[in-house]
Formats: structure tokens, C-alpha cells, sequence
């Protein structure tokens, strides 16, 4: 044979060869991937330098990635976070299926980096980014990925709606701010999102969209669901990222692990809880603040998340109910501080009814026993809630007890209304005595000068747009105290001269005012 022929021959076979390597290699992932033995499929709508990377590095993506953790580390402890940062982008982009990667560099920048800064601005930014590493890049490989709604979820319920950090309220005006012009005034305006008209209405639907990566069609279901939410509160989100990790568990049920879903179901009964302590945002256009009060409105729709989610979870039926007799206890005990007698007697009878072998108060049962009358209860809170360093309990237990001194001033029962005033102030006095002496704690945890409190409760009482009183009672109420007489009849879309209600908890240092969409 010549070797002109040879090598033509040996070209063929290398051809063949390959040709049928390449065959084998498919059929071989092919395989891999239906018996779950291949980790790293490949990656959709990937940027080609991150598609080209993860191929034509291999096994070698392992090694440079170890490389950057080790190299990210160092630059953390040394407080060089910016270019950590950059590394952890680079890390993810090397190890884009790998869900830990995500959760520890979305954790890392909002709360072990996020802490480090004692301006409140660049906390939030690391916040955010830890929001939009997962939301914006995590979800995009990972889209039915289960934990990484989960922690999505959880930056909203617990890094940004409760007040473990100093700069929570900053957080809460801030996406309050963002989320505004979207979802108007009063937070649920999903017809202008869902149906836009105008051109601003569908630059918001577009931007919530495309930015936000919120559904408002979603979003609507889940507030007919648990709501009314108001949106621009991060309860409201975290309840959305929650039910939609269910939903991907309900699409993709071979993809879900059984301890996964207590996760996601936890994160909507304590986010609706949550909503249900300070679901409300108040204005006070003189003193340029807003605060948070508690939605007693979503009572029925927490109550129902609870009893549905208990349904669904026969493992954890017994830990949730524990959460849910708390809840009924506080349902109870907030309406009745606010006056909604016949909804406390009638949460108080569900309490007893389910829950009929548990003493209600739980401090020191043999003090307070099985058979107390509301009244009874009542009080007997008040006394278990005095030594309580929660500040949403104790802003409800002042609020209460300065509304039923007006009221009994109303009535003419004159002792009793000093007495539950001085009441209040006690336990006012009580509370900031106690968290005085750990001074990192006023800011975060401290309440309103008592004066404040005290008007605030009022104006509420005097309100005329929406009265709690009638105007009887309001009448012999200004009496008592010396206020000039309102009108008898004041036309309908008036505007008050009382200051609008400034109540609840959280307040923040700014006005929550509308803003373009970004």
C-alpha cells in the first residue's frame, strides 16, 4: 500500500473514530443524567462566556473555584470586600448549578458583609445585592431550585421585616420607596400592572417584570389568598417567594426534597404572622414619618394559611399547631387592645375550642387558670406583657391601655380611665427602663416619646374620616378634655384638621414618598 493511501486510510479511521466517540459520549450523559449521577447539566440561557467556560474548562472549573474561595476569604477578613465581591461572581460563575454556592454568597453580602458598614445606605446596598445575586442570577440557572426560594424568601421575612438589625427600618422605607410606584398608595394595585393603559402603567408592569422578577398575575393570586397585603412591606414578598417555591414543587415534584417544603410553608405562616403584627403603614404628614401597626384586618386569612398549611404537612402538623395556638393567642389579645370586643370574644372561643387542654396564658398557669372570662384574659396579659422586651407587644399593650382610658373618660368612668393612663405609663416606663440598660438596643427597639404615643391614640379615636367612635361619643370625649367641637355633619371627602394616625411600631425617619420606577 503507498502512503498516500495510508494516511488517507488512517484519516478515515481517526474520522470514524471520533464520529463514534462522540456518539458514545452522548448516549453516555444521556444515561448519567436519566440514573441523577451527573451534577452539572448543561446551563440555559447562559451568557456565552459562562457557556464557553463551564465546557472547555471541565475539571479544572473545581480547582480555579477552590483557588478563588481560598483568595475571596482572605480579602473578607482583610475588609476588602469590593474585590470579594468580584471574586464571588466569578465563583458562581464557575459553579453555577451548585445551589450552596448561592446561598452562602447571597448570605455572605447581607449579613456578614452588610454588618461591617455603620452607614445604614451601604448597608442596604449589600442587602440588596444579596437579593439580586439570588433572585436575578441563582433563579435564572436554577429556576426550580426549592432553597433558593426559601433563602430569597427569608432575606425578606427576617433580614428586612423583623428588627434583629439596627437598620431595618432604613431597609423597610427603602424597598417601601422602590416598590410605591408600582403598587400605588394603598399597595394592592394589581389592575394597573396586570391591565396597563397608560404608558406609565406599563413601564411599571414592564419593570416589575423584568427587574423585580414579580408576576403581578402570581402575585394577585396570592393576594386574594392570604391578603389583603400591602406589597410594599417585605412580609408581602417573602409570601410571594415562599408560595412560589411551592408552586415549582407542585410542577416538579422529582426535583423536591420532603424537608424542603416545612422550609417554604414556614416562611409564609410566620411572614403572614409577621404582616399580622405590622402589616399597616401609616403617615404623619407633619412630623415627616411613617410607622407600622398592626393589620387586625388579615385575622381570618392568617388563620386560614395556618389551618391549610397544618392539612398539607402531616409531619409537621404538631410544630405548626404550636405556632398557630400562639398566634390565636395574640389574635385575641391585639383585637381586644383595640377595642374589637365582639372579634376578641369571638377568636377567644376558637382559641378555647381547639385548643381546650392548654392553659392559655402559658407563664405561671396555676396564677392564671383554664376558665378566665376575656376581661380576665385580658388583663392577665397585660400583667404576663409588662416584663415582655418585644416591642410590637408592648406598643399594642400601651396603645390599648391609653385607648380604653378614652374610652372610659367617654363613659364617664373617670377613676378607671386615670387608672388604666397611669397603667400605660408604667408599663411605658417599665419597658425603657429595661432595654436603657443595654444602650445598642434604643435605636433599634425603642418606642416613641410617650406623649406621641399618647396622641396618636387619640387622633385615631377623633378621627372623622374613619370613625372608631360615634359621634357622640367623640363629642363628650372633646368635652372632657377641652377640644373645640367638630362639625355635626362634615361633608363627605373633607379633609380633617386632626393629625392623621401615627401608631404601631418601626417608625422610620423619613416619609415613604412616591418615586419613578427604576
Amino acid at each position: 500500500m503507498s502512503p498516500r493511501a495510508k494516511k488517507i486510510l488512517l484519516l478515515l479511521l481517526t474520522v470514524g473514530l471520533l464520529f463514534g466517540s462522540g456518539r458514545m459520549q452522548m448516549a453516555l450523559n444521556r444515561d448519567r443524567e436519566q440514573l441523577g449521577l451527573t451534577r452539572l447539566s448543561a446551563l440555559e440561557n447562559a451568557p456565552p462566556v459562562l457557556a464557553f467556560t463551564t465546557v472547555a474548562l471541565g475539571g479544572f472549573r473545581g480547582l480555579i473555584a477552590n483557588a478563588l474561595w481560598i483568595r475571596a476569604n482572605d480579602l473578607q477578613n482583610d475588609d476588602k470586600f469590593f474585590e470579594a465581591a468580584q471574586l464571588a461572581n466569578w465563583i458562581t460563575d464557575l459553579e453555577p448549578s451548585f445551589t450552596q454556592v448561592w446561598l452562602f454568597q447571597g448570605w455572605n453580602m447581607a449579613y456578614n458583609i452588610s454588618v461591617k458598614f455603620k452607614d445604614f445606605p451601604d448597608r442596604w446596598r449589600w442587602v440588596e445585592r444579596g437579593i439580586d445575586l439570588l433572585r436575578d442570577e441563582g433563579l435564572r440557572f436554577n429556576p426550580n431550585d426549592l432553597l433558593i426560594y426559601r433563602e430569597l424568601a427569608w432575606f425578606f421575612q427576617h433580614k428586612m421585616g423583623q428588627n434583629l438589625d439596627d437598620a431595618n427600618t432604613y431597609y423597610k422605607q427603602q424597598w417601601a420607596v422602590e416598590m410605591e410606584p408600582f403598587y400605588g398608595a394603598d399597595g394592592t394595585n394589581f389592575s394597573a400592572l396586570i391591565n396597563p393603559v397608560t404608558a406609565v402603567d406599563q413601564t411599571n408592569a414592564l419593570v416589575l417584570r423584568e427587574k423585580y422578577k414579580i408576576d403581578p398575575v402570581f402575585a394577585r393570586k396570592i393576594d386574594e389568598q392570604y391578603g389583603p397585603l400591602d406589597w410594599r412591606l417585605p412580609e408581602a414578598q417573602a409570601i410571594y417567594w415562599g408560595a412560589l417555591g411551592l408552586q415549582k414543587a407542585k410542577e416538579h415534584p422529582d426535583k423536591v426534597k420532603p424537608d424542603d417544603l416545612i422550609t417554604l410553608r414556614r416562611i409564609i405562616y410566620q411572614s403572614m404572622l409577621q404582616a399580622f403584627h405590622h402589616g399597616r403603614i401609616i403617615r404623619d404628614p407633619f412630623a415627616k414619618t411613617v410607622s407600622l401597626e398592626p393589620n387586625l384586618d388579615l385575622v381570618a386569612k392568617v388563620d386560614a394559611a395556618y389551618v391549610a398549611l397544618m392539612n398539607e404537612d402531616e409531619k409537621y402538623r404538631d410544630h405548626i399547631g404550636n405556632a398557630y395556638r400562639n398566634f390565636l393567642k395574640d389574635a385575641v389579645y391585639f383585637l381586644y387592645e383595640n377595642n374589637r370586643l365582639a372579634e376578641a370574644a369571638r377568636w377567644y372561643k376558637v382559641l378555647g375550642d381547639k385548643y381546650p387542654d392548654k392553659s392559655i396564658l402559658d407563664s405561671d398557669p396555676e396564677s392564671f387558670p383554664r376558665n378566665l372570662t376575656l376581661d380576665e384574659y385580658a388583663v392577665a396579659r397585660v400583667q404576663s406583657e409588662v416584663g415582655d422586651t418585644s416591642q410590637e407587644r408592648i406598643t399594642g399593650v400601651i396603645q390599648g391601655l391609653l385607648a380604653r382610658s378614652y374610652l372610659q373618660l367617654a363613659i364617664g368612668q373617670d377613676d378607671h380611665s386615670v387608672g388604666y393612663r397611669l397603667l400605660a405609663r408604667k408599663v411605658y416606663d417599665k419597658y425603657m427602663s429595661k432595654i436603657s440598660k443595654m444602650q445598642s438596643n434604643i435605636a433599634r427597639v425603642g418606642l416613641p416619646p410617650f406623649e406621641v404615643m399618647n396622641r396618636n391614640v387619640l387622633n385615631k379615636l377623633l378621627d372623622t374620616q374613619q370613625p372608631v367612635l360615634p359621634f357622640a361619643a367623640r363629642a363628650v370625649l372633646r368635652t372632657q378634655l377641652g377640644l373645640p367641637a367638630e362639625p355635626a355633619g362634615p361633608p363627605a371627602g373633607t379633609i380633617s384638621t386632626n393629625t392623621p394616625t401615627v401608631t404601631g411600631t418601626n417608625t422610620v425617619e423619613t416619609e415613604v414618598t412616591n418615586s419613578a420606577a427604576k
